[in-house]
């Protein structure tokens, strides 16, 4: 492969213990075929939704993956110090936190920033070896590291290939009292090589209603250069879209999420049809979500269990273009712990499956069905990988779930049915049954 050539930095940031990571490849095994309702059944998957350590999960996608990504975003801890709760309760007041019912989501705690370093650094390295010569990153973060990640990225990808430095505004309460309230992120978008996918007319937004109305009053407006006023223009570097705190709809409950509006800009802007956009931080779930809406492949990674729960059940929500796999590393240990209490009947081919109760292993009594949210079948398990064909899932914020499903079988048999059950604390259980189907 051609060596790519690029200026190198004019500083380099050193931090005690800076060491050449090599990180081992994880290795993934499937746990999942995920086909949505109305997606389907066929084995042109458009993501991977993947469980582990993103650093030898990166390592384990090299083989396949190594300059085919066509872009990448990366929402990686902010270096706050915080470790953050993922709310589950509904019906909660949003004003008094203290009462929220509440899972852990992630922690942003570190020993100091050098230990910060030492995670983000082989990181942004393996990101740069999977993007495509076309691809883009475009790095996510806050006052508190943003800085240093720029020193790294210059190196890494070097300091001609910075494309943009984006400044996301919002609004929000803040208790900061001795400073200007910080109400601002900081994107920084670096491109692989010169030639880059940039699509201005995809992302193009209306005029200013007084810039149009300059134009219109005033020859001289604008110097003697009068835009396109109808077509639009092409967003500035800074821009504003409500947290999704204030955007109901899409609030998950999980720490941190993402407005899908910004996602959508950065993906119509960086990306095409049919390429891939890949998410190793992905949290609740928002870039791929928006990928497959948009018409793009993805990749999602997290370490977090409530993170894949959470983008797991925001694709069940949705209209998905294109079924998705699911995968787990070996480090990940997934230990049933509910017990599913189900009752079958069938007439003919017709098989009707009830959900009657669910419980912990410390059986709790009052779990069911008000902690259910998510139940599946798949109606003929292999015992190798869960196909998952129908399924009931509770809206965010609502109480009622389907307790029921049903499925008509095609050909007579013996079949092996597998259910299973998820909750509000990310918690699984699942059960087998054997029916035999007659004509």
């Amino acid at each position: 492969m051609k060596r790519r050539r690029h200026r190198k930095p004019f500083a380099l940031l050193e931090w005690a213990g800076r060491r050449t990571q090599n990180p081992s490849a994880a290795n993934l095994q499937l746990q999942t075929e995920a086909y949505p309702a109305g997606v389907d059944h066929t084995e042109d998957f458009g993501g991977q939704l993947i469980l582990g350590d993103n650093l030898t999960v990166m390592a384990a996608l090299l083989p396949e993956w190594e300059d085919r990504i066509d872009l990448i975003y990366a929402d990686p801890p902010f270096l706050t110090g915080k470790a953050y709760a993922a709310r589950i309760g509904r019906g909660e007041d949003s004003r008094r936190p203290s009462e929220w019912n509440t899972v852990d989501g992630y922690r942003d705690t570190w020993i100091n920033g050098a230990a910060y370093l030492d995670m983000l650094h082989p990181r942004l390295q393996l990101m740069y070896q999977l993007l495509a010569p076309s691809g883009t990153l475009y790095l996510h973060l806050d006052w508190h590291a943003s800085a240093y990640a720029r020193i790294l990225l210059d190196e890494i990808f070097g300091p001609d290939r910075l494309l943009n430095e984006i400044v996301w505004i919002y609004h929000g309460p803040s208790p900061i009292r001795s400073a200007f309230k910080r109400k601002h992120d900081t994107i920084l978008v670096y491109t692989k090589s010169k030639d880059y996918t940039f699509n201005a007319d995809a992302v193009r937004v209306a005029y200013n209603p007084s810039t149009v109305k300059t134009f219109a009053s005033s020859p001289k407006a604008g110097f003697g250069k009068v835009p396109d006023l109808a077509r639009g223009k092409v967003p500035e570097d800074w821009w504003y879209f409500p947290v999704v705190a204030r955007l109901h709809k899409e609030r998950s409950g999980y720490p941190t999420q993402k407005p899908e509006a910004l996602l959508e800009r950065i993906i119509l802007a960086s990306s095409n049809p049919d390429e891939v956009v890949a998410d190793f931080f992905c949290g609740s779930g928002t870039t791929p979500v928006v990928a497959d809406r948009l018409g793009r492949r993805w990749l999602a990674c997290d370490q977090s269990p409530p993170a894949i729960h959470t983008t797991y059940r925001r694709f069940m929500l949705k209209h998905v273009n294109k079924p998705f796999t699911v995968w787990k590393t070996d480090e990940e240990k997934i230990r049933s712990s509910l017990q599913l209490l189900i009752a079958l009947s069938k007439s003919g081919a017709q098989i009707t499956m009830k959900l009657e109760g669910l419980q912990s292993d410390k059986a709790s009594p009052d779990i069911f069905p008000e902690n259910l949210v998510l139940w599946e079948v798949d109606w003929d398990y292999d015992r190798r990988v869960f196909c998952s064909q129908s399924q009931a899932v509770r809206p965010w914020r609502e109480d009622f779930i389907d307790l029921q499903l049903g499925f008509t079988y095609d050909q007579p048999g013996t079949h092996t049915l597998c259910i299973r059950a998820s909750d509000s604390q990310s918690r699984s259980g699942l059960t087998t049954r054997k029916i035999k189907v007659s004509f």
